[in-house]
Protein backbone atom coordinates (compact mmCIF):
# COMPACT_ATOMS: atom_id res chain seq x y z
CA UNK A 1 0.00 0.00 0.00
CA UNK A 2 1.71 3.41 -1.03
CA UNK A 3 1.91 6.19 1.37
CA UNK A 4 2.25 9.94 0.81
CA UNK A 5 6.02 9.21 0.86
CA UNK A 6 5.79 7.21 -2.09
CA UNK A 7 8.20 8.84 -4.06
CA UNK A 8 10.83 8.46 -1.74
CA UNK A 9 11.05 4.59 -2.71
CA UNK A 10 11.07 5.32 -6.22
CA UNK A 11 13.59 8.14 -6.27
CA UNK A 12 16.21 6.44 -3.89
CA UNK A 13 16.89 3.38 -6.23
CA UNK A 14 16.83 5.52 -9.05
CA UNK A 15 19.83 8.02 -7.79
CA UNK A 16 21.50 5.51 -6.17
CA UNK A 17 21.66 3.52 -10.23
CA UNK A 18 22.16 7.16 -11.89
CA UNK A 19 24.98 7.56 -9.15
CA UNK A 20 26.69 4.03 -9.93
CA UNK A 21 26.38 4.67 -13.49
CA UNK A 22 27.98 8.16 -13.86
CA UNK A 23 30.96 6.71 -11.28
CA UNK A 24 31.30 4.11 -14.09
CA UNK A 25 31.36 6.50 -17.03
CA UNK A 26 33.83 8.50 -15.26
CA UNK A 27 36.10 6.40 -12.59
CA UNK A 28 38.64 5.92 -14.76
CA UNK A 29 39.02 9.88 -15.95
CA UNK A 30 41.41 11.13 -12.87
CA UNK A 31 44.37 8.76 -14.53
CA UNK A 32 46.45 10.71 -16.38
CA UNK A 33 46.07 13.92 -13.39
CA UNK A 34 47.49 11.80 -10.93
CA UNK A 35 50.37 10.71 -13.12
CA UNK A 36 51.37 14.45 -14.04
CA UNK A 37 50.86 13.50 -18.00
CA UNK A 38 49.15 16.39 -19.96
CA UNK A 39 45.82 15.32 -21.40
CA UNK A 40 41.99 17.41 -22.68
CA UNK A 41 39.35 17.21 -20.00
CA UNK A 42 37.42 14.47 -21.25
CA UNK A 43 33.17 14.37 -20.75
CA UNK A 44 31.24 11.37 -19.07
CA UNK A 45 31.95 8.02 -20.70
CA UNK A 46 32.74 9.36 -24.23
CA UNK A 47 35.97 10.83 -22.95
CA UNK A 48 37.24 12.58 -25.81
CA UNK A 49 36.26 10.60 -28.16
CA UNK A 50 32.64 11.87 -28.52
CA UNK A 51 32.81 13.12 -31.96
CA UNK A 52 34.23 9.59 -33.36
CA UNK A 53 31.38 8.08 -31.64
CA UNK A 54 29.08 9.93 -33.51
CA UNK A 55 30.73 9.41 -36.98
CA UNK A 56 31.71 13.03 -37.36
CA UNK A 57 35.10 12.90 -36.92
CA UNK A 58 37.69 10.27 -38.19
CA UNK A 59 40.40 8.84 -36.27
CA UNK A 60 43.05 10.42 -38.17
CA UNK A 61 41.39 13.62 -37.15
CA UNK A 62 41.17 12.40 -33.82
CA UNK A 63 44.96 11.31 -33.00
CA UNK A 64 46.03 14.43 -35.46
CA UNK A 65 44.13 17.04 -33.03
CA UNK A 66 46.09 15.43 -29.97
CA UNK A 67 49.38 15.38 -31.59
CA UNK A 68 49.24 18.74 -32.60
CA UNK A 69 47.65 20.57 -29.00
CA UNK A 70 50.41 18.44 -27.15
CA UNK A 71 53.17 19.14 -29.48
CA UNK A 72 56.51 19.75 -27.85
CA UNK A 73 55.59 17.11 -25.38
CA UNK A 74 56.70 13.33 -25.40
CA UNK A 75 53.23 12.33 -25.02
CA UNK A 76 49.84 12.96 -23.76
CA UNK A 77 47.07 11.13 -22.36
CA UNK A 78 43.93 10.65 -24.16
CA UNK A 79 40.65 8.98 -23.70
CA UNK A 80 39.10 6.96 -25.68
CA UNK A 81 35.72 6.72 -24.08
CA UNK A 82 36.51 5.62 -20.89
CA UNK A 83 39.60 3.56 -21.89
CA UNK A 84 42.59 6.03 -20.62
CA UNK A 85 45.52 5.59 -23.45
CA UNK A 86 48.95 6.89 -23.33
CA UNK A 87 49.87 8.51 -26.49
CA UNK A 88 53.58 9.07 -27.56
CA UNK A 89 54.63 11.88 -29.80
CA UNK A 90 58.49 11.42 -29.24
CA UNK A 91 60.17 9.66 -31.84
CA UNK A 92 62.78 8.16 -29.22
CA UNK A 93 60.69 6.82 -27.26
CA UNK A 94 58.19 5.01 -29.94
CA UNK A 95 61.62 2.83 -31.02
CA UNK A 96 61.80 1.89 -27.50
CA UNK A 97 58.30 0.44 -27.27
CA UNK A 98 58.56 -1.10 -31.00
CA UNK A 99 62.35 -1.58 -31.34
CA UNK A 100 64.69 -1.86 -28.31
CA UNK A 101 62.29 -2.28 -24.88
CA UNK A 102 59.84 -4.76 -27.61
CA UNK A 103 59.82 -7.34 -24.17
CA UNK A 104 58.02 -4.95 -22.39
CA UNK A 105 55.32 -4.16 -24.99
CA UNK A 106 55.18 -7.41 -27.61
CA UNK A 107 51.05 -7.50 -27.72
CA UNK A 108 49.42 -5.20 -29.54
CA UNK A 109 46.25 -4.81 -26.82
CA UNK A 110 42.99 -4.93 -28.84
CA UNK A 111 40.10 -6.69 -26.37
CA UNK A 112 39.01 -9.50 -28.82
CA UNK A 113 36.48 -12.25 -27.82
CA UNK A 114 38.41 -15.07 -29.47
CA UNK A 115 35.73 -17.62 -28.86
CA UNK A 116 33.00 -15.50 -30.24
CA UNK A 117 35.67 -14.51 -33.44
CA UNK A 118 37.73 -17.69 -33.74
CA UNK A 119 39.08 -15.95 -37.14
CA UNK A 120 40.45 -12.99 -35.23
CA UNK A 121 43.16 -15.80 -33.28
CA UNK A 122 46.01 -15.08 -35.38
CA UNK A 123 49.09 -13.54 -36.32
CA UNK A 124 48.21 -9.69 -35.78
CA UNK A 125 46.08 -10.18 -32.71
CA UNK A 126 47.32 -12.73 -31.15
CA UNK A 127 49.37 -12.22 -27.96
CA UNK A 128 53.36 -13.76 -26.57
CA UNK A 129 54.28 -16.04 -27.05
CA UNK A 130 51.81 -17.77 -29.44
CA UNK A 131 52.53 -15.02 -32.01
CA UNK A 132 56.15 -15.75 -31.82
CA UNK A 133 55.30 -19.44 -32.44
CA UNK A 134 53.61 -18.76 -35.70
CA UNK A 135 55.50 -16.33 -37.13
CA UNK A 136 58.74 -18.25 -36.71
CA UNK A 137 56.40 -20.94 -38.37
CA UNK A 138 54.74 -18.62 -41.81
CA UNK A 139 58.29 -16.57 -42.53
CA UNK A 140 59.96 -19.40 -44.62
CA UNK A 141 57.05 -18.47 -46.66
CA UNK A 142 58.16 -15.05 -47.44
CA UNK A 143 62.02 -15.35 -47.80
CA UNK A 144 64.15 -13.98 -50.78
CA UNK A 145 63.74 -17.35 -53.18
CA UNK A 146 60.58 -17.90 -52.36
CA UNK A 147 60.04 -13.89 -53.68
CA UNK A 148 62.02 -14.98 -56.91
CA UNK A 149 59.75 -18.01 -57.75
CA UNK A 150 56.39 -15.50 -57.61
CA UNK A 151 57.57 -13.11 -60.00
CA UNK A 152 55.72 -15.29 -62.80
CA UNK A 153 52.74 -16.13 -60.77
CA UNK A 154 52.58 -12.15 -60.39
CA UNK A 155 53.55 -11.04 -63.66
CA UNK A 156 50.58 -13.14 -65.08
CA UNK A 157 47.86 -11.73 -62.71
CA UNK A 158 49.34 -8.30 -63.90
CA UNK A 159 48.74 -9.64 -67.11
CA UNK A 160 45.43 -10.36 -66.65
CA UNK A 161 45.02 -6.90 -64.95
CA UNK A 162 46.01 -4.96 -68.05
CA UNK A 163 42.92 -7.74 -70.09
CA UNK A 164 40.68 -5.82 -67.31
CA UNK A 165 41.56 -2.59 -67.31
CA UNK A 166 40.91 -2.73 -71.11
CA UNK A 167 37.93 -4.43 -70.80
CA UNK A 168 36.84 -1.95 -68.35
CA UNK A 169 37.54 1.21 -70.90
CA UNK A 170 35.61 -0.10 -73.53
CA UNK A 171 32.41 -0.45 -71.04
CA UNK A 172 32.52 3.06 -69.37
CA UNK A 173 34.72 5.14 -71.89
CA UNK A 174 38.18 6.41 -70.44
CA UNK A 175 37.26 6.60 -66.05
CA UNK A 176 38.22 3.57 -64.11
CA UNK A 177 36.89 3.20 -60.02
CA UNK A 178 40.97 1.89 -59.09
CA UNK A 179 40.36 0.59 -56.01
CA UNK A 180 37.56 -2.03 -57.13
CA UNK A 181 40.03 -3.21 -60.16
CA UNK A 182 42.97 -2.90 -57.68
CA UNK A 183 41.51 -5.08 -55.46
CA UNK A 184 40.41 -7.78 -57.75
CA UNK A 185 44.22 -7.89 -58.67
CA UNK A 186 45.35 -8.11 -55.45
CA UNK A 187 42.59 -11.03 -54.65
CA UNK A 188 44.07 -13.12 -57.48
CA UNK A 189 47.75 -12.36 -56.73
CA UNK A 190 47.35 -13.41 -53.02
CA UNK A 191 44.93 -15.99 -54.34
CA UNK A 192 47.95 -17.22 -56.50
CA UNK A 193 51.11 -17.04 -54.66
CA UNK A 194 50.23 -17.72 -51.22
CA UNK A 195 47.46 -20.38 -51.42
CA UNK A 196 47.94 -21.84 -54.92
CA UNK A 197 44.20 -21.09 -55.54
CA UNK A 198 43.35 -19.99 -59.53
CA UNK A 199 40.42 -16.92 -58.48
CA UNK A 200 40.35 -15.31 -61.46
CA UNK A 201 38.51 -12.36 -59.20
CA UNK A 202 39.88 -9.84 -61.43
CA UNK A 203 37.49 -11.53 -64.38
CA UNK A 204 35.15 -12.25 -62.00
CA UNK A 205 32.63 -9.87 -60.65
CA UNK A 206 30.89 -12.71 -58.67
CA UNK A 207 34.38 -14.36 -57.21
CA UNK A 208 33.34 -15.39 -53.55
CA UNK A 209 36.60 -14.36 -52.67
CA UNK A 210 36.40 -11.20 -53.72
CA UNK A 211 32.69 -11.02 -52.93
CA UNK A 212 33.15 -12.07 -48.98
CA UNK A 213 36.81 -10.19 -49.18
CA UNK A 214 35.45 -7.46 -49.75
CA UNK A 215 32.45 -7.43 -46.79
CA UNK A 216 34.79 -7.78 -44.12
CA UNK A 217 36.42 -4.62 -44.88
CA UNK A 218 33.40 -2.65 -45.42
CA UNK A 219 31.96 0.17 -43.32
CA UNK A 220 28.75 -0.98 -41.35
CA UNK A 221 26.79 -0.19 -38.12
CA UNK A 222 28.25 -3.15 -36.83
CA UNK A 223 31.94 -2.44 -36.86
CA UNK A 224 31.16 0.57 -34.46
CA UNK A 225 28.88 -0.90 -32.18
CA UNK A 226 32.00 -3.27 -31.41
CA UNK A 227 33.90 -0.75 -31.36
CA UNK A 228 31.90 1.14 -29.02
CA UNK A 229 31.62 -2.06 -26.75
CA UNK A 230 35.52 -2.49 -26.86
CA UNK A 231 36.33 1.42 -25.75
CA UNK A 232 33.78 1.69 -23.20
CA UNK A 233 34.71 -1.51 -21.19
CA UNK A 234 36.43 -5.24 -22.49
CA UNK A 235 34.03 -7.45 -20.24
CA UNK A 236 30.99 -6.00 -22.43
CA UNK A 237 32.75 -7.23 -25.86
CA UNK A 238 32.44 -10.53 -23.99
CA UNK A 239 28.75 -9.92 -22.93
CA UNK A 240 27.37 -8.48 -26.02
CA UNK A 241 29.81 -11.01 -28.49
CA UNK A 242 29.44 -8.73 -31.21
CA UNK A 243 31.35 -10.54 -34.57
CA UNK A 244 34.48 -8.79 -35.98
CA UNK A 245 33.32 -10.02 -39.41
CA UNK A 246 30.01 -10.66 -41.07
CA UNK A 247 29.22 -14.75 -40.73
CA UNK A 248 28.90 -15.48 -44.20
CA UNK A 249 32.00 -14.34 -44.84
CA UNK A 250 33.68 -15.78 -41.99
CA UNK A 251 31.69 -19.13 -42.83
CA UNK A 252 33.03 -18.91 -46.40
CA UNK A 253 36.96 -18.39 -45.49
CA UNK A 254 36.96 -20.74 -42.54
CA UNK A 255 35.61 -23.53 -45.03
CA UNK A 256 37.89 -22.66 -48.14
CA UNK A 257 40.65 -22.93 -46.08
CA UNK A 258 40.03 -25.74 -44.28
CA UNK A 259 38.96 -27.44 -47.83
CA UNK A 260 42.86 -26.32 -49.34
CA UNK A 261 44.76 -27.85 -46.85
CA UNK A 262 42.51 -31.33 -46.74
CA UNK A 263 42.80 -31.06 -50.14
CA UNK A 264 46.46 -31.04 -50.25
CA UNK A 265 47.07 -33.46 -47.60
CA UNK A 266 44.88 -36.06 -49.13
CA UNK A 267 46.62 -35.73 -52.51
CA UNK A 268 50.13 -35.28 -51.20
CA UNK A 269 50.67 -32.30 -53.10
CA UNK A 270 53.85 -30.32 -52.04
CA UNK A 271 54.14 -26.52 -53.39
CA UNK A 272 56.39 -24.23 -50.73
CA UNK A 273 54.06 -21.60 -50.29
CA UNK A 274 51.87 -20.17 -47.36
CA UNK A 275 49.87 -23.00 -47.36
CA UNK A 276 52.92 -25.51 -46.95
CA UNK A 277 54.24 -23.53 -43.95
CA UNK A 278 50.39 -23.63 -42.52
CA UNK A 279 50.50 -27.44 -43.21
CA UNK A 280 53.36 -27.68 -41.61
CA UNK A 281 52.53 -24.86 -38.51
CA UNK A 282 49.04 -27.68 -38.18
CA UNK A 283 51.31 -30.97 -38.27
CA UNK A 284 53.48 -29.10 -35.73
CA UNK A 285 51.54 -27.35 -33.33
CA UNK A 286 48.00 -29.30 -33.27
CA UNK A 287 48.71 -32.85 -34.24
CA UNK A 288 52.18 -33.48 -32.20
CA UNK A 289 51.09 -34.78 -29.03
CA UNK A 290 53.98 -34.36 -27.45
CA UNK A 291 53.79 -31.13 -26.98
CA UNK A 292 52.98 -29.38 -23.66
CA UNK A 293 49.39 -28.13 -23.38
CA UNK A 294 50.44 -24.07 -23.56
CA UNK A 295 52.30 -24.78 -26.32
CA UNK A 296 49.37 -26.35 -28.74
CA UNK A 297 47.24 -24.84 -31.07
CA UNK A 298 44.10 -25.47 -32.84
CA UNK A 299 42.80 -26.01 -35.76
CA UNK A 300 41.00 -23.18 -36.17
CA UNK A 301 43.64 -21.03 -35.17
CA UNK A 302 45.78 -22.21 -38.32
CA UNK A 303 42.52 -21.39 -40.16
CA UNK A 304 42.79 -18.01 -38.61
CA UNK A 305 46.12 -17.42 -40.16
CA UNK A 306 45.25 -18.31 -43.69
CA UNK A 307 42.65 -15.93 -43.32
CA UNK A 308 44.76 -12.78 -41.93
CA UNK A 309 47.20 -13.46 -44.48
CA UNK A 310 44.54 -13.48 -47.19
CA UNK A 311 42.71 -10.54 -45.82
CA UNK A 312 45.81 -8.27 -44.99
CA UNK A 313 47.46 -9.69 -48.66
CA UNK A 314 44.57 -8.35 -50.75
CA UNK A 315 43.22 -4.90 -48.58
CA UNK A 316 46.26 -3.22 -48.29
CA UNK A 317 47.91 -3.64 -50.96
CA UNK A 318 45.19 -2.70 -52.95
CA UNK A 319 44.67 0.67 -51.60
CA UNK A 320 48.65 1.75 -51.81
CA UNK A 321 48.38 0.74 -55.49
CA UNK A 322 45.58 2.87 -55.77
CA UNK A 323 46.56 6.30 -53.91
CA UNK A 324 50.01 5.75 -55.66
CA UNK A 325 48.21 6.28 -58.86
CA UNK A 326 45.93 8.94 -57.67
CA UNK A 327 49.27 10.89 -56.54
CA UNK A 328 50.79 10.14 -59.73
CA UNK A 329 47.81 11.40 -62.06
CA UNK A 330 47.69 14.53 -60.32
CA UNK A 331 51.23 14.94 -60.24
CA UNK A 332 52.03 14.53 -63.82
CA UNK A 333 55.71 15.23 -64.13
CA UNK A 334 55.99 12.77 -61.31
CA UNK A 335 54.38 10.12 -63.49
CA UNK A 336 56.52 10.49 -66.31
CA UNK A 337 59.81 10.22 -64.32
CA UNK A 338 58.27 6.73 -63.00
CA UNK A 339 57.75 6.03 -66.75
CA UNK A 340 61.20 7.31 -68.40
CA UNK A 341 63.27 5.09 -65.08
CA UNK A 342 60.88 2.02 -65.86
CA UNK A 343 61.62 2.20 -69.61
CA UNK A 344 65.54 2.80 -69.02
CA UNK A 345 65.96 -0.40 -66.86
CA UNK A 346 63.83 -2.09 -68.83
CA UNK A 347 65.80 -1.46 -72.22
CA UNK A 348 69.21 -2.38 -69.75
CA UNK A 349 67.75 -5.70 -68.68
CA UNK A 350 66.24 -6.84 -72.45
CA UNK A 351 63.31 -6.34 -71.44
CA UNK A 352 63.02 -8.77 -68.50
CA UNK A 353 61.02 -7.79 -65.58
CA UNK A 354 63.03 -10.19 -62.98
CA UNK A 355 64.51 -9.47 -59.89
CA UNK A 356 67.55 -7.57 -60.93
CA UNK A 357 65.05 -5.51 -62.62
CA UNK A 358 62.93 -4.44 -59.39
CA UNK A 359 65.78 -3.83 -57.30
CA UNK A 360 67.10 -1.28 -59.85
CA UNK A 361 63.73 0.74 -59.67
CA UNK A 362 65.10 3.00 -56.99
CA UNK A 363 62.77 6.21 -58.02
CA UNK A 364 59.80 4.20 -58.07
CA UNK A 365 60.70 2.79 -54.79
CA UNK A 366 60.21 6.21 -53.44
CA UNK A 367 57.24 6.90 -54.88
CA UNK A 368 55.92 4.27 -53.39
CA UNK A 369 57.38 4.98 -49.88
CA UNK A 370 56.12 8.31 -49.94
CA UNK A 371 52.87 6.79 -50.61
CA UNK A 372 52.67 4.57 -47.79
CA UNK A 373 53.53 8.14 -45.76
CA UNK A 374 50.95 9.94 -47.08
CA UNK A 375 48.00 7.08 -46.48
CA UNK A 376 49.76 4.41 -44.20
CA UNK A 377 47.78 0.91 -44.26
CA UNK A 378 47.26 1.42 -40.54
CA UNK A 379 46.54 4.98 -39.05
CA UNK A 380 47.63 4.41 -35.41
CA UNK A 381 49.88 1.55 -33.84
CA UNK A 382 48.50 -0.20 -30.44
CA UNK A 383 50.60 -1.82 -27.76
CA UNK A 384 50.17 -2.54 -23.91
CA UNK A 385 52.84 -3.05 -21.45
CA UNK A 386 53.20 -6.75 -20.24
CA UNK A 387 55.46 -5.45 -17.06
CA UNK A 388 55.91 -2.18 -15.23
CA UNK A 389 58.07 -0.28 -17.43
CA UNK A 390 59.75 3.58 -16.63
CA UNK A 391 60.53 5.55 -19.65
CA UNK A 392 64.26 5.78 -19.83
CA UNK A 393 65.12 9.69 -18.92
CA UNK A 394 61.65 10.09 -17.71
CA UNK A 395 59.65 10.01 -14.30
CA UNK A 396 56.24 8.43 -15.93
CA UNK A 397 56.07 5.00 -15.20
CA UNK A 398 53.94 2.91 -17.48
CA UNK A 399 51.91 0.41 -15.20
CA UNK A 400 51.42 -3.55 -16.49
CA UNK A 401 48.33 -3.78 -19.15
CA UNK A 402 48.66 -0.14 -19.66
CA UNK A 403 47.95 0.35 -23.52
CA UNK A 404 49.42 3.10 -26.08
CA UNK A 405 48.99 4.37 -29.04
CA UNK A 406 51.30 5.24 -31.83
CA UNK A 407 49.50 7.98 -33.94
CA UNK A 408 51.19 7.12 -37.29
CA UNK A 409 49.59 9.18 -39.55
CA UNK A 410 49.80 12.50 -37.34
CA UNK A 411 53.69 11.95 -37.40
CA UNK A 412 53.77 11.17 -41.07
CA UNK A 413 52.39 14.10 -41.80
CA UNK A 414 54.16 16.14 -39.38
CA UNK A 415 56.14 19.39 -40.79
CA UNK A 416 59.12 18.80 -38.54
CA UNK A 417 60.00 15.61 -40.32
CA UNK A 418 58.31 16.32 -43.80
CA UNK A 419 58.34 19.78 -44.96
CA UNK A 420 54.91 20.35 -46.82
CA UNK A 421 53.73 17.51 -46.01
CA UNK A 422 49.91 17.43 -47.89
CA UNK A 423 52.43 17.38 -50.82
CA UNK A 424 53.56 14.30 -52.51
CA UNK A 425 57.46 14.56 -53.09
CA UNK A 426 59.14 11.45 -53.43
CA UNK A 427 62.54 12.52 -52.69
CA UNK A 428 61.90 12.74 -48.83
CA UNK A 429 62.89 8.71 -49.04
CA UNK A 430 66.60 9.46 -50.77
CA UNK A 431 69.02 7.94 -49.17
CA UNK A 432 70.35 11.52 -47.94
CA UNK A 433 67.25 12.73 -46.71
CA UNK A 434 65.70 9.35 -45.07
CA UNK A 435 69.28 9.66 -43.32
CA UNK A 436 68.19 13.47 -42.04
CA UNK A 437 65.30 12.27 -40.02
CA UNK A 438 65.23 10.22 -36.17
CA UNK A 439 64.34 6.06 -36.38
CA UNK A 440 60.27 6.22 -35.13
CA UNK A 441 59.17 8.47 -38.15
CA UNK A 442 58.18 6.32 -40.56
CA UNK A 443 56.19 2.96 -39.97
CA UNK A 444 53.86 2.26 -42.72
CA UNK A 445 54.59 -1.74 -42.04
CA UNK A 446 54.91 -0.93 -38.54
CA UNK A 447 58.67 -1.83 -36.69
CA UNK A 448 60.18 -3.95 -34.52
CA UNK A 449 59.71 -7.67 -34.39
CA UNK A 450 56.44 -7.52 -35.09
CA UNK A 451 56.42 -5.27 -38.33
CA UNK A 452 54.36 -7.10 -41.23
CA UNK A 453 55.55 -10.34 -42.04
CA UNK A 454 54.53 -9.55 -45.97
CA UNK A 455 56.33 -6.07 -46.10
CA UNK A 456 58.28 -7.83 -49.17
CA UNK A 457 55.80 -9.68 -51.09
CA UNK A 458 53.40 -6.21 -50.44
CA UNK A 459 56.08 -4.28 -51.85
CA UNK A 460 57.11 -6.39 -54.75
CA UNK A 461 53.28 -6.75 -56.01
CA UNK A 462 53.01 -3.53 -56.42
CA UNK A 463 56.16 -2.19 -58.05
CA UNK A 464 55.31 -5.21 -60.39
CA UNK A 465 51.54 -3.42 -61.00
CA UNK A 466 53.09 0.03 -61.77
CA UNK A 467 55.56 -1.60 -64.19
CA UNK A 468 52.72 -3.24 -65.80
CA UNK A 469 50.09 -0.17 -66.08
CA UNK A 470 52.63 2.78 -66.22
CA UNK A 471 54.03 1.13 -69.62
CA UNK A 472 50.72 1.02 -70.84
CA UNK A 473 48.58 3.46 -69.75
CA UNK A 474 48.55 7.19 -68.93
CA UNK A 475 46.73 8.17 -65.66
CA UNK A 476 44.90 11.71 -65.59
CA UNK A 477 42.95 13.04 -62.81
CA UNK A 478 38.70 13.11 -64.07
CA UNK A 479 35.62 14.72 -63.25
CA UNK A 480 34.90 12.26 -60.53
CA UNK A 481 38.09 12.23 -58.90
CA UNK A 482 37.91 14.17 -55.94
CA UNK A 483 40.51 16.48 -54.32
CA UNK A 484 41.18 16.03 -51.74
CA UNK A 485 39.87 12.72 -50.68
CA UNK A 486 37.01 12.43 -47.90
CA UNK A 487 37.46 9.57 -45.97
CA UNK A 488 34.44 6.99 -44.73
CA UNK A 489 34.29 7.70 -41.14
CA UNK A 490 32.92 4.00 -40.12
CA UNK A 491 36.10 2.60 -40.41
CA UNK A 492 39.75 2.70 -38.56
CA UNK A 493 41.52 2.59 -41.69
CA UNK A 494 42.05 5.19 -45.05
CA UNK A 495 38.92 4.59 -47.16
CA UNK A 496 37.55 7.07 -49.51
CA UNK A 497 33.99 7.92 -49.30
CA UNK A 498 33.22 7.67 -53.06
CA UNK A 499 36.14 5.76 -54.28
CA UNK A 500 38.68 6.87 -56.57
CA UNK A 501 38.45 7.79 -60.24
CA UNK A 502 41.11 8.35 -62.96
CA UNK A 503 41.24 8.47 -66.54
CA UNK A 504 43.21 6.13 -68.49
CA UNK A 505 44.88 6.41 -71.79
CA UNK A 506 46.72 4.11 -73.38
CA UNK A 507 50.40 4.59 -75.03
CA UNK A 508 50.69 3.91 -78.57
Amino acid sequence: MFTDNWWIYVITPCTIIVTIVYYFCVSTFKKWENLNVPYIKPVPLFGNFLNVALGKEHHIDFYNKFYHKFAGHKYAGVFQMRLPILMIIDPEIINDVLIKDFSSFPNRGFSVDFKANPLSNNLFLMENPQWKIIRNKLTPAFTSGKLKVMYDQIKECGEELMKNIDIDLKKSGDEIEVRDIMGKYSTDVIGTCAFGLKLDAINDDESPFRKHGKSIFAPSLRQLFREMCMLISPVLVKVVRVKDFPKDATDFFHAAFKETMKYRHENKIVRNDLVHCLMQARNDLVLNTDLPKHEKFTESQIVANAFIMFAAGFETVSSAISYCLYELALNKSIQDRVREEIQLKLSKNDGQINHEFLMELHYLDMVLAETLRKYPPLVFLMRKALQTYRLPNDSLTIEKDQKVIIPVYAIHHDSKYYPEPENFIPERFSTEEKAKRPNGTYMPFGDGPRICIGKRFAEVEMKLAMVEMLTKFEVFPCEKTEVPLKYSHKTITLMPKHGIWLKFKKIN
